[in-house]
């Protein structure tokens, strides 16, 4: 067995305009001093980061992952949550999105699709550049507007957009591939990868392709009402990465896991602080440990209720008192008398 490494910290809810949020030595100091030892980096971010640059040299990446480095961090991996949203857009969603792309292709749905394309293959490049194996990202949605059933869907909607979802997808996993990289797709309520069933209908479709993973996040999971643990049972096979988020979900007798327009604060099921919601962490890191996941634990903090830096801070220990350092060695072995073939057949009384 494996021991995971962390704890990490995703950056991309804390970056920001203003010091220690708004350049890379300084967040990452700034991660340090809350007790992380690995930083997980959104791509689109040019305060913290320069996509096209790291594709392209490097150098750029040794010097970025040094100056982590002196701050004690380490980079474990790219984002590209927002641009591997906008691989796949249903027009209800263009204006919504739109402001996720680039200025100069905003208002053309097909300019913005191939821009997204290649910021995505982009931080493929680049994670290969910075020595990194994996990548997360997010599907993007073609049939969400139609995940209820009502009106009745028409035959081959579903199949049609998951179609399309795999021929838009299969280049840049061809590339992943090229680069030795996993992408890891965070199954997550707005994109059509949204729970197991989903992600093996794309599977089946991109013919199993091997770079095609799972970000596992439990959160997502509790709002969905589905078996998170269960789900790891299933999946570890393809589970490369872990987000560390916290949710919980009660239900009363005027809204339920669709939330009635609410706020997050507001809504049955919502994110809280790593602690302060449902997920039984003790058991998804035994079972993480119980099937070798040794990458990284990714704080990924969201909460509706408490102070992003108190959650950032409690967050580090609340991983570091939850990873399993796996044993070496069996519980019993003190109670062990020595075998060997001969004595085995002999206990089995099974003659010589």
């Amino acid at each position: 067995m494996k021991t995971m490494r962390g704890p990490a910290l995703f950056l991309a809810q804390f970056a920001g305009d203003t010091a220690p949020f708004n350049t890379w030595p300084e967040i990452t100091k700034w991660a340090a001093d809350c007790g992380y030892i690995g930083v997980q980096v959104p791509s689109w971010d040019g305060r913290l980061f320069d996509l096209e640059k790291a594709s392209q040299s490097k150098g750029y990446c040794d010097e970025f992952k040094g100056l982590a480095a002196e701050n004690g961090v380490a980079v474990t991996e790219l984002s590209t949550h927002l641009q591997g949203q906008l691989v796949a857009v249903h027009p209800a969603y263009d204006t919504a999105f739109d402001g996720f792309a680039d200025s100069s292709v905003r208002g053309n749905p097909v300019a913005r699709q191939a821009w997204a394309v290649e910021q995505v293959k982009m931080a493929i490049t680049a994670s290969r550049n910075l020595g990194i194996d994996a990548h997360a990202t997010f599907s993007g949605a073609l049939a969400w507007p139609y995940f209820y059933p009502w009106p009745q869907r028409p035959p081959g909607l579903v199949e049609t957009a998951f179609d399309e979802l795999a021929a838009r997808w299969r280049p840049i996993l061809d590339h992943a591939e090229d680069c030795g990289v996993d992408i890891c797709y965070e199954i997550h309520p707005g994109e059509d990868l949204h729970d197991g069933i989903t992600f093996e209908m794309f599977l089946e479709r991109v013919n199993n392709h091997q770079r095609a993973n799972m970000l596992y996040d439990p959160s997502h999971y509790v709002l969905q009402a589905l078996d998170y643990l269960d789900n790891i049972d299933i999946y570890h096979d393809r589970i490369r990465m872990f987000h560390v988020k916290d949710a919980e979900l009660n239900p009363t007798g005027r809204q339920g896991v669709y939330g009635g327009y609410q706020s997050w604060v507001d809504r049955a099921g919502r994110f809280r602080s790593l602690g302060d919601g449902q997920v039984d962490f003790g058991r998804v890191f035994s079972k993480m440990a119980q099937y070798d996941f040794d990458g990284w634990a990714v704080v990924e903090w969201e909460c509706a209720i408490k102070h992003p830096e108190d959650g950032a801070r409690e967050g580090s220990r609340f991983v570091r008192d939850h990873i399993v350092r796996v044993t070496d060695k069996a519980f019993d072995d003190f109670a062990g008398s020595g075998a060997n073939d001969a004595a085995n057949r002999k206990m089995l009384g099974i003659g010589e």
